[in-house]
């Protein structure tokens, strides 16, 4: 009898793994240290260069343009039947996933010979925005010209932005959609709060959250991007609040056919932490893309997205515990908990875009509950607001007379007022060795 011819072995398709995105990432990426430095003209640049490198895998298009007549750039990627849709900065001030979007182009370029990476364009199609509200991001801030919020326009459509983002999602009606954004630093995860460096949502499409195939599809994507992160930021994944908001992009593409997953990228525990924000975008887009181009997203465990702690907001850039705080207003010394938050602006300086810290305290008082990327234990010391700018470590100093001054002659610790505090250890009557300048600014 003769023999039946054995069956080649079932091959499972090679999947890149996180990790070695990561390594990839740290030494070929080509975003900015700081995206909030990213503008439009850099944006042009870039996708010009990426255009004239390599144009039979880039195709850049002007989908429309700004209310001040900038362009709003569409680069398609790939031949694949499925068809995924990502932009970026629809809030101007929302930079992270669009640098990321940059070493993600990089990286389709200098691979495009590997085997997962031609697997991805011969799946895929890819139609990316990177910066849908260039005015916004001229302005770093969070509305266009007209001063709307483009994420509320998607019923009126008054904005140009919106209707250049409407227009590509009924042109191609894609599969998939990522809205990619940034979150307040104040966001947190868990108890005790972590910060929230990365929150996930599938996005509901009616108020009733009902379920149907896409919204199981993205919650499924949400699982890998989960898993794909949780070995770089472990507990500082959370899940974004799911209410349907009916003037919202994502919420209407999910309702017009092209279910969305929300990406927000929030606070990091680093002195510099847009690199590992990028790192992670970069790192959990491209896992999403490679288990739809494989399929594997079908075995993922959509529970892994549902588990996930909502995020709150618990988080504070820095907190001084158990301070015996002079506040500069006379009153008496008491015990108290500070808490400072910093938000960045970008400022125009000599002609050039320069990332300017403003530090505020947020709150005052018993903060036990709150979390913070720096904790100052300042047990057996006094802290006051830093009158003085010229002061320095080390120093022997006298407090100003606070308490017979008719008001405050300067900042006082309190919310609202500049974060900027001194910390200060008694040394003899009425006298103090400076411990800590505690500032936010270049010193």
């Amino acid at each position: 009898m003769a023999l039946l011819a054995a069956r080649p072995a079932q091959r499972t398709p090679t999947e890149v793994t996180p990790q070695a995105l990561a390594t990839i990432w740290d030494a070929e990426h080509v975003s900015p240290p700081l995206p909030p430095l990213l503008d439009y003209s850099e944006v042009q640049r870039r996708l010009q260069a990426i255009s004239r490198k390599n144009p039979d895998l880039f195709h850049v298009e002007s989908v429309g343009r700004s209310v001040e007549g900038r362009d709003i750039e569409l680069v398609t990627i790939g031949q694949g039947s499925r068809r995924i849709l990502l932009w970026s900065q629809m809030h101007g001030d929302e930079p992270t996933a669009t640098a990321a979007l940059f070493d993600i182009f990089e990286y389709l370029d200098r691979h495009h010979t590997d085997e997962n990476v031609r697997r991805l364009l011969s799946e895929l199609t890819l139609y990316v925005i990177p910066m849908l509200n260039p005015d916004g991001a001229e302005r770093f801030q969070r509305r266009n010209a007209q001063g709307i919020d483009i994420n509320r326009d998607a019923l009126r459509l008054q904005t140009p932005e919106g209707r250049a983002l409407k227009a590509v999602r009924d042109r191609f009606n894609p599969s998939v959609g990522f809205n990619l954004h940034n979150e307040n630093w104040r966001t947190s995860v868990g108890d005790p709060p972590k910060p929230a460096s990365i929150s996930l949502l599938s996005v509901a499409f009616n108020k009733d959250k009902d379920e149907n195939a896409g919204r199981r599809l993205t919650r499924k994507i949400c699982a890998v991007i989960r898993d794909a992160l949780e070995p770089f930021a472990s507990g500082q994944i959370g899940r974004y609040d799911d209410d349907f908001e009916v003037r919202a992009f994502g919420d209407n593409l999910t309702l017009w056919g092209t279910p969305v997953v929300l990406i927000e990228t929030g606070p990091y525990p680093s002195a510099d932490p847009d690199p590992p924000l990028v790192r992670m975008n970069f790192i959990g887009i491209l896992s999403a893309l490679d288990a739809l181009a494989t399929g594997r997203v079908d075995k993922a465990d959509a529970s892994r997205y549902e588990s996930l702690p909502v995020n709150q907001s618990r988080m504070l850039t820095a907190l001084v515990r158990n301070a015996t705080v002079v506040n500069g207003a006379g009153v008496p010394p008491f015990t108290a908990d500070i808490g400072i938050n910093v938000n960045r602006r970008v400022r125009l300086v000599d002609g050039k875009r320069t990332l300017v810290p403003i530090a505020t305290i947020d709150d005052l008082g018993d903060l036990r509950t709150s979390g913070a990327l720096r904790t100052i234990d300042a047990t057996g010391l006094i802290v006051a607001p830093l009158y003085d700018a010229a002061l320095r470590e080390g120093q022997e100093i006298t407090l100003p007379d606070w308490a017979s001054a008719m008001r405050p002659a300067g900042p006082v610790v309190a919310p609202g007022q500049p974060g900027a505090l001194l910390l200060l250890r008694q040394i003899d009557g009425g006298r103090y060795r400076v411990q800590m300048v505690l500032t936010f600014e270049e010193r």
